[in-house]
């Protein structure tokens, strides 16, 4: 079976599961579900590079920004223990709007995970395809360049909807920069369970308040 690579843009799986669970984010196994979406594509992966960001802290931290941060470091510790799995660490920005809404964004991570994608070539020179789990078109410079100077076909994994001011609003330029793209569903997250003897927390709790 042909190798590929599963990049995970974890800022926008946060949002998906949230909102296949009603409110409630999903909890699944990460390399078990980038493993069962490679195998869709008749795909073995090879290596999962997984980009998110600790939660935010103040200055102090809250006793709950605290406890955030210590099941955070906790999950990244069971995580980088698999040696297929390679973590990249943004920052988490906390940004007031005008409404007074406090909201927590991921920043940093593009830029590294950019940055992955730009050593594929060098660094892994037998995979020909990659699957890049996101719907963020700040990769659209990248996907082009990488097809541009060599054989790399880009599979993307997104989700998306029609209906106005969503979350999952997704531009076209992401959609026709890649070699071909699918929806995630509900079911590509049900059929990778986690195991909860592994004593993995999920991180998707910790950009949040």
């Amino acid at each position: 079976m042909e190798e590929t690579l599963v990049f995970i843009d974890e800022g926008f799986l946060d949002k998906l599961t949230k909102l296949f669970g009603d409110g409630v984010r999903l909890k699944f196994d990460k390399f078990e579900f980038a493993k069962a979406i490679a195998e869709k594509q008749n795909l073995f992966c090879k290596h999962l590079f997984y980009y998110t960001a600790p939660p935010f802290q103040g200055t102090p931290p809250t006793k709950k920004e605290q406890s955030m941060k210590e099941g955070y470091d906790k999950f990244i510790f069971s995580l980088s223990k698999n040696k297929k799995i390679t973590v990249r660490e943004g920052r988490c920005q906390r940004v007031i709007n005008s409404d007074g809404k406090i909201e927590y964004n991921q920043k940093g991570v593009d830029v590294l995970l950019t940055i992955d994608l730009n050593h594929i070539k060098d660094d892994f020179q037998n995979v020909k395809k990659i699957i890049l789990i996101s719907s963020d078109t700040d990769f659209c410079p990248i996907i082009k360049d990488i097809k541009e100077r060599g054989d790399i076909e880009v599979i993307l994994y997104t989700y998306f909807d029609r209906k106005r001011r969503s979350k999952f609003s997704l531009s076209n330029e992401l959609i026709s920069c890649c070699s071909k793209y699918f929806k995630l569903t509900k079911q590509d997250f049900d059929n990778s369970p986690l195991n909860e003897t592994k004593n993995i927390e999920s991180s998707d709790e910790n950009n949040k308040t």
